[in-house]
């Protein structure tokens, strides 16, 4: 396959790359660099571009013949979006637009979209499945799920089949250690707890140990960024193998969630055996936290075959810490 990954010099976006490219597919990324690194687009033919430039997509798609295309270029902070909303849904939304009109110009019928399980807004019930509602609470969610609704409607007027990945935690680092999460800055519970264990960071806070859980602390589901391009990879196969046709959604995660402290405790095991530990300090619970967010993700086993690689916690934590090792020494 020839495929288009938006976004591809990102965390997740360039280890979709890597993982397509090994498996002896063609790729071209575009990307803005405006979060993601050039050198970690190692893989592929490298296009510097946004997609508000309709022009520059224009002479894209005139000089090669993609398959299918992956969307990854979103800005995905929860409280910069209700911050900023225009900048959310000008990138997510109107610049995905522009994607998906060049891609129906150019007769190219496949998209992988990598959505949010932000779409749900708060939890009825958990794990929380495809016809659970949809009331996105945060502009950066509205945004995600207005491009899910697009997809359907360029579906039914030009026979865009799509492929929609709703997910809460993409975590984890490339098993080779080539590829991780250098966000700036970070928000991820992850990382932040290791950044504390390297001495990148003094410390780290727990926010709120009086939620309705067995041990306190929110729940939260992980999933590994190589299962998660897994996923993407089989959907988008799914669609170009005629297997799958129209505008479709599943759910990604581990099923089961692991707790703040679950967490904590993966780590400080971990980094103990480097002579590492961590200083921890007590919050209060932030506005907004649910209690317990965990993704019902049978419906992706059953329709496309993915099964998760990397679902247990200690993996998940070893395969980041490795890579953070390597980002400590780099910034020291």
């Amino acid at each position: 396959m020839k495929v288009l990954v938006v976004g591809g010099a990102g965390y997740i976006g360039s280890q979709m790359v890597k993982q397509l490219t090994h498996a002896g597919d063609s790729v071209v990324v575009l990307d803005n660099l405006s979060t993601g690194f050039r050198e970690l687009a190692r893989y592929c033919e490298l296009v510097v571009g946004d997609l508000a430039d309709p022009l520059l997509l224009e002479r894209l798609f005139r000089k090669h013949d993609f398959d299918g295309v992956m969307h990854f270029a979103a800005h995905s902070l929860v409280g910069e979006s209700m911050q900023d909303p225009g900048k959310y849904y000008r990138n997510n939304v109107s610049n995905t637009l522009n994607l998906l009109e060049a891609m129906v110009r150019h007769d190219v019928k496949y998209f992988i979209f990598s959505s949010t399980a932000a779409t749900f807004g708060e939890p009825e019930y958990v794990p929380i499945d495809e016809v659970h509602s949809q009331r996105p609470i945060n502009p950066y969610g509205a945004s995600k799920l207005m491009v899910e609704r697009m997809l359907q409607d360029f579906h039914t007027a030009h026979g865009l089949s799509s492929v929609s990945l709703r997910y809460f935690n993409a975590c984890g680092a490339d098993p080779e250690g080539e590829i991780g999460e250098c966000h700036d800055p970070e928000t991820h519970l992850i990382p932040l707890i290791l950044q504390a264990a390297s001495g990148r960071r003094k410390s780290i806070t727990v926010f709120g140990r009086d939620y309705p859980t067995e041990d306190g602390t929110c729940i939260r589901d992980y999933i590994h960024i190589e299962d998660l391009c897994s996923a993407h990879a089989q959907a988008l196969e799914a669609l170009i193998l005629g297997h799958k046709q129209g505008a479709l959604a599943f759910n990604l995660g581990n099923g089961k969630g692991y707790s703040v402290q679950q967490v904590i405790e993966a780590v400080q095991l971990v980094v103990a055996e480097d002579g590492c530990n961590l200083m921890i300090e007590e919050g209060e619970r932030r506005p907004g936290d649910p209690a317990k967010l965990v993704a019902d993700a049978s419906l992706a086993k059953r329709e496309l075959g993915w099964q998760p690689q990397y679902a247990d916690l200690e993996t998940i934590v070893r395969h980041a810490w490795a890579w953070e090792k390597q980002r400590a020494s780099l910034v020291k």
